[in-house]
């Protein structure tokens, strides 16, 4: 606002000295003032000899010759006059003066180059007082009810101005300005709200504007809905940039959690290092001494990457120190992620997506923004880079991954996983790639892999410990097929397959005589071995056609697709086996090969000379439009997605040759809304329980053929108002037309309980800069439930089955009203007969402010989070929030 009313005054004064020079210029509805430019021919050198002393009284009389840069338009719907007795120059109705990127629109607008001032104003209609003066210069614009400027002293007094700095609205009553950099303003109102009658607004008597740097006022007021409220403020300061500031961050206070006592949240202060790169540090203190400390950055660059970075601290306090209830907890969590704009470099690519810490963090956490985190029980991370060698081909991967069980405090990692591939080549090809023949259709491939293992916990993690354990070691793979046409519709394809693995570390076994016990060593050092196997398939498809005459139902077609492959693997571990004495008899042997530990096991036992079978099947059925006379083509419905079997028969085995039978069969029903998926495996040998009690099979069919051992049933099913229409017909989700499973938010969204932006993170991006409208849903309420349901069942044989997971989770939201929303997320374990982890979250849109309420109602999470603030990041700091934490066990 401030610059564009510099730009404003000089160019009313340049306008003004033109129309003095141009009197004699005729009024027209559209007049253009061509600028004047000094001859440079007409410039002549001085001489400084010749330089006299000037009469000063002279001066005065001398007018200085004023320059313009480019054309002076002005436009005026009803007219344009000029007076040249009282010497102004009138333009009435959507008036318009334009000079190079400067735009000054008003209602009227009268220049007096007698007085040396221009003054704007707008004009009154049948709808009130309209087309006030609104001056446009760039991409910043302010508007005002009318407006003086005396161009010889260069200074203005402007009413009713409105404008706007990035999110910030300025209502001054009456403004002067002084000189370029100084500008007085009474009677003034700061805002972000965007309505006419704003929701709340700063008011002040007086303050001081520097243009384009900040805003200084005195003692201030916060009015909500014209309603002074009693909360004052001495002097406030607001920066007027574009650009973001670095700036301290307001705690929040909490005093919910008897255990910590009273403290602070979320203090700290935030560092705008450059337009890539951005600090923030915060942190938390509680009088009973717990604390924690919170860094994180954000970080961009166009076109080539973008990430954030986090690390959170804190050290937990339970009980007074000398008691017997004290602890105390030092708890961390390290949050990367790193995205590579596939612009930069289109052959390689990095990124990464790091969670790793302290497998208690957010069950302890004292400040925990992701509430859902503590439903989880594992920690991933993962930090690759690829590249694709143009012209070959060869492609790799260097990976390091991080898995981590926050139950079992059991980590395992990678550092790093390399990986290289050949894609597949065809030698023997013919001319042009032409594959015609089977020699010409065999195919070679080859993949490398290597892995530095680390096996460790939470005790361990981050120190020389972990490294103790760790094995490293290298594997090649590398093989060949063809495909053969037989029959005319039967498929055979041979392959040979060899494999060779590298270990960098290898276990020695003896015998302690003194203990009585067998004393594993793990050595370095380099040990291979190698295998080999090779096999055919034969396949093929058949389909089979149900026709119908009647009704829309017009064919069902079964595809089926049986295959049955011979596989052979010799015994390559035999070679390898090793003995040592494992008890004081000394004919007590134990088998063992130093490839035992290895991270890619031991060499295959026994010869394998195998018969597998495989049945697959898919039920599709072709639907007829509803409206026979329609031009639209039949709907292909498929009823049954796959409906799978498949087993194995070893010949060589002296028993047990049956392995067990796996199924698996998956549909969607209800337009794609329903998803159901059942898998589970099927044993025909019978069981004995051992010594120990555990089961056994025995070279034994059942009476029944197959017995179940194994099963498991899922089911998801999401629903929302938007699917129905006024006929109150499900409407069929396009996006799900593939088959694919969209499995619904049953966890619900991430919510920061302390989000000083009140935004929800599950909003959607394309509806954030639409306005709500305050319109009534009448009988029409949107609302959206996803439920799913999981059970798996196990039966050893002995004790019968056992249900073990049965649980049916839900969650949704409801719309109340435009501006109102409810969402909810819970369980119930019909098992353990309990509800799971339950949330509610209230949200209400006051247009220029946010509230939100979460709850967890019970459990050992419960807790709330109120917030209600203004939404702008400007003044981010007018909030109220209350936080009553979940009571944390540390042991």
């Amino acid at each position: 606002m401030q610059t564009n009313l510099s730009y404003l005054l000089l160019f009313c004064a340049i306008f003004l000295i033109r129309i003095t020079q141009a009197q004699d210029i005729k009024p027209t509805k559209n007049t253009v003032i061509n600028a004047v430019k000094k001859d440079s021919i007409i410039s002549k050198k001085i001489d400084s000899l010749a330089l006299k002393e000037i009469d000063t009284i002279a001066v005065d009389s001398i007018k200085p010759k004023e320059s313009i840069e480019d054309l002076i338009t002005h436009v005026a719907k009803d007219y344009t006059t000029q007076n040249a007795k009282e010497q102004t120059v009138t333009l009435y109705n959507e008036a318009q003066i334009v000079y190079t990127d400067i735009d000054l629109k008003a209602g009227k607008i009268i220049i007096d180059y007698k007085k040396n001032t221009l003054f704007a104003k707008g004009i009154m209609d049948s709808t009130g007082y309209v087309q006030k003066p609104v001056f446009k210069q760039g991409n910043q614009e302010s508007e005002q009810d009318s407006m003086i400027y005396n161009f010889k002293s260069k200074r203005a007094i402007i009413y009713g101005l409105k404008s706007k700095q990035g999110e910030m609205y300025t209502y001054g009553e009456k403004t002067k300005r002084v000189n370029d950099s100084t500008i007085y303003v009474r009677n003034i109102k700061f805002t972000t709200s965007e309505k006419e009658n704003p929701d709340y607004y700063i008011a002040t008597n007086k303050a001081k504007l520097v243009p384009g740097k900040k805003i200084i006022v005195g003692s201030s007021n916060l009015v909500l809905a014209d309603v002074p409220t009693p909360i004052f403020l001495p002097f406030a300061y607001f920066p007027l940039t574009e650009k973001s500031v670095s700036g301290f961050l307001i705690p929040a206070f909490d005093t919910g959690s008897s255990d910590r006592g009273i403290g602070i949240q979320n203090g700290g202060y935030y560092f705008s290092i450059n337009d890539y790169f951005d600090l923030t540090v915060l942190g938390d203190a509680y009088s009973n001494g717990s604390w924690g400390a919170r860094i994180s950055s954000n970080y961009k660059k166009r076109y080539k990457f973008s990430g954030s970075f986090s690390l959170n601290f804190e050290n937990n306090i339970s009980g007074i120190r000398g008691f017997d209830d004290y602890s105390k907890a030092n708890n961390f969590n390290i949050r990367w992620s790193h995205s590579q704009d596939s612009k930069s470099s289109p052959n390689s690519r990095f990124g990464a997506s790091v969670n790793l810490g302290s497998s208690k963090f957010f069950r302890e956490s004292l400040n925990q923004l992701n509430l859902s985190q503590t439903q989880t029980n594992t920690f991933n991370s993962s930090i690759n880079y690829s590249k694709t060698f143009v012209g070959t081909p060869f492609n790799m991967s260097l990976t390091a991954t991080h898995q981590q069980n926050t139950n079992t405090e059991k980590i395992t990692m990678t550092l790093p996983s390399l990986t290289v591939n050949m894609n597949r080549i065809y030698p023997f090809a013919g001319k042009g790639g032409v594959q015609k023949t089977p020699i010409q259709k065999m195919g070679f491939n080859y993949t490398l892999q290597g892995q530095y293992l680390i096996n460790t916990d939470d005790d361990n993690f981050f120190t020389s410990k972990m490294f103790e354990t760790a094995r490293s070691g290298m594997q090649h793979k590398t093989g060949t097929n063809t495909n053969i046409k037989a029959f005319k519709y039967f498929t055979v394809s041979p392959s040979v397959n060899y494999e060779e693995t590298w270990q960098f570390d290898y276990i020695q076994k003896e015998y302690d005589i003194t203990e009585n016990v067998v004393v594993t060593d793990t050595l370095r050092g380099f040990k291979s071995y190698r295998e080999y196997n090779a096999g055919v398939s034969l396949s093929t498809n058949i389909y089979g056609t149900f026709n119908f005459k009647k009704g829309r139902l017009k064919a069902i077609r079964h595809t089926f697709r049986p295959s049955i492959s011979y596989s052979y693997r010799p015994d390559f571990k035999d070679k390898y086996l090793k003995q040592v004495q494992q008890s004081a008899d000394a004919t007590d042997l134990l088998d063992y090969t130093v490839f035992d530990q290895g991270i890619y096991g031991t060499p295959s036992s026994g010869v394998s000379n195998s018969i597998g079978i495989s049945l697959n099947n898919v039920l599709e059925a072709k639907m007829a439009p509803k409206d026979p006379d329609s031009d639209e083509e039949d709907e292909k419905v498929t009823l049954l997605n796959n409906l799978n079997f498949s087993s194995s028969y070893n010949m060589t085995a002296d028993s047990l040759r049956w392995s067990p039978v796996s199924f698996s069969t998956g549909t969607r029903l209800f337009k794609d809304k329903l998803s159901l998926n059942l898998s589970g495996s099927m044993d025909p040998y019978k069981v004995v329980a051992s010594s120990t009690g555990s089961a056994i099979r025995i070279n034994e069919f059942n009476a029944n053929i197959l017995r179940l051992t194994n099963a498991s049933l899922t089911a998801s099913y999401a629903i929302s108002s938007s699917d129905f229409d006024k006929d109150g017909k499900v409407k069929k989700d396009n996006t799900s037309g593939n088959g694919a499973q969209n499995t619904p938010d049953i966890i619900g969204a991430d919510i920061n309980p302390t989000d000083s932006f009140g935004q929800r993170n599950n909003n959607n991006s394309d509806k954030k800069d639409k306005k709500n409208l305050t319109k009534l849903f009448t009988a029409d309420i949107p609302w959206s439930i996803n439920l799913a349901y999981s059970t798996n069942y196990t039966n050893n044989g002995l004790d019968g089955g056992e249900i073990g997971v049965h649980s049916i989770m839900f969650s949704g939201n409801v719309e109340l009203s435009p501006k109102w929303k409810m969402g909810y997320s819970s369980g119930y374990d019909v098992k353990g007969g309990a509800f799971t982890f339950s949330r509610f979250n209230f949200t209400r849109d006051l247009d220029s402010w946010q509230f939100n309420f979460n709850w967890v109602p019970f459990g050992t999470n419960s807790s709330y989070t109120f917030f209600i603030g203004v939404k702008s990041s400007m003044l981010s700091d007018l909030k109220w929030d209350k936080t009553k934490p979940a009571d944390k066990t540390l042991f």
